[in-house]
């Protein structure tokens, strides 16, 4: 049942870095207690790897502090938490982070779903709003935790996108070795499938999707393309279609190996060095935009080319008609692509809205300090755009958010999830 809504919304996070379990829950209870000063109604834990073998202890202990609370949570190579003053993401040491919100109006609904009960992709939209147990005309929010090998993923995805479409869906993929996979969800320990948490009422979830990447050259229409692999590419009209990279002017219809090999030649020296490793197509997801902006591409690995015929294999279905836009990845291409989102959340947002109580933080193993080369890069830029908004998270193995109002796991990415009342 919902509480009361004249008391206000009140999200806290906690990190220890303590090496005794014992220890380092008693330090962010504590704190994660003091600070919040409320009753809370909602409960998410993150446990670093270094961990997992007494994760079958981490629910009795918590249970003897925390009461009956909903709580879901999983286990991370590296976890992300809030200290006095900032935020801090702990990467292959101990670490504990806690979150604990009272959420005055919302009605909290946690849930576990095994790989054995999801229906198949022709089922209807009621059997999957059976199996979550939440109706639509609640208009529920997601936080999604899915263990890694959990092979079907995307099938989950589209089913929650077929029943509950236009909800916000955020989450990740549980990340370290198989034996640290661990899902929590009402103080039960699981081993596989995925733990979630519908919010619904007096609430709202934005979600920020910084997949890394910057565009190189400018969109091309697919004018053949079958499955994953694309057969022919077409300069759209400059008058209805514009790239937010710039870029030369292909000539029509091409095959396109001859595209991408012009596009690499017009490169400077340093990005076709790293052209060799970091390419990545971008997959508008936005069909009646005319000019796209980051944000609107779903970015997907490049996985293959066959020069025979000049075709070029990419890690997802296409269809002709879509528009596709060439992207590199590296640190700083990371740094712009979170910088530009964060400041038009900011500015679009955060100017027009009520102000956010709390955020979540689902970051892949690819970025942190391995590619950043310094510590709390993403949640240290987050922070200068969102101060004082309490962050959490943990490292995935893919990372759950949308894309052109679609749900999608990607890779090398940040998702971002931002709680406020509507």
């Amino acid at each position: 049942m919902a509480a009361p809504t004249e008391n206000p919304m009140r999200w806290v996070s906690a990190l220890s870095t303590r090496p005794s379990l014992e220890a380092a829950i008693a330090e962010v209870v504590q704190h994660a207690q003091a600070a919040l000063q409320a009753t809370a109604n909602l409960g998410l834990v993150f446990i670093s790897s270094a961990f997992a073998s007494e994760h079958s202890r981490l629910m009795p202990l918590l249970r003897e502090r925390l009461g009956d609370i909903a709580l879901i949570g999983c286990g991370g190579s590296g976890v992300i938490g809030m200290t006095p003053h900032q935020p801090r993401e702990i990467e292959g040491e101990p670490a504990l982070t806690l979150v604990l919100a009272s959420l005055p109006g919302v009605q909290v609904h946690p849930f576990h779903l095994s790989p054995d009960e999801l229906p198949d992709l022709d089922s209807s939209p009621d059997t999957w709003i059976d199996l979550v147990g939440i109706s639509p005309a609640e208009q529920p929010k997601f936080v999604l935790l899915a263990d890694s090998s959990f092979s079907r993923v995307n099938d989950l995805l589209q089913g929650l996108d077929f029943a509950y479409s236009g909800a916000t869906k955020v989450g990740g993929l549980v990340s370290g070795s198989s034996s640290a996979a661990g899902l929590f969800c009402n103080y039960r320990l699981h081993r596989e499938g995925v733990v979630g948490v519908a919010l619904s009422g007096n609430i709202a979830l934005d979600a920020i999707v910084a997949q890394g990447c910057r565009p190189i050259g400018q969109p091309y229409l697919v004018s053949e393309g079958e499955r994953n692999i694309l057969l022919a590419l077409e300069t759209p009209p400059s008058s209805s279609l514009s790239s937010y990279g710039g870029g030369a002017v292909v000539s029509q219809k091409r095959t396109p190996l001859e595209v991408l090999q012009e596009l690499i030649q017009s490169l400077s020296e340093e990005d076709r060095a790293l052209a060799q490793h970091s390419l990545f197509v971008g997959v508008a997801q936005t069909e009646f935009k005319q000019t796209l902006e980051q944000g609107d591409f779903l970015i997907r690995q490049l996985i293959g080319v066959d020069p025979r015929v000049g075709a070029i294999a990419i890690g997802d279905r296409i269809r002709p008609g879509q528009r596709i836009q060439f992207h590199l990845r590296d640190a700083k291409a990371s740094a712009e692509d979170l910088e530009t989102l964060l400041h038009r959340y900011h500015t679009t947002i955060t100017a027009n809205s009520t102000p956010a109580i709390g955020a979540l933080m689902f970051a892949c193993l690819g970025r942190g300090q391995g590619l950043y080369g310094e510590p709390d890069f993403d949640s240290q830029l987050f922070s200068q755009h969102l101060p004082d908004v309490p962050l959490s998270g943990f490292f995935c193995n893919g990372e759950i958010g949308p894309v052109g109002g679609s749900t999608f796991l990607h890779g090398f990415t940040s998702v971002f999830g931002i709680f406020r009342q509507p």
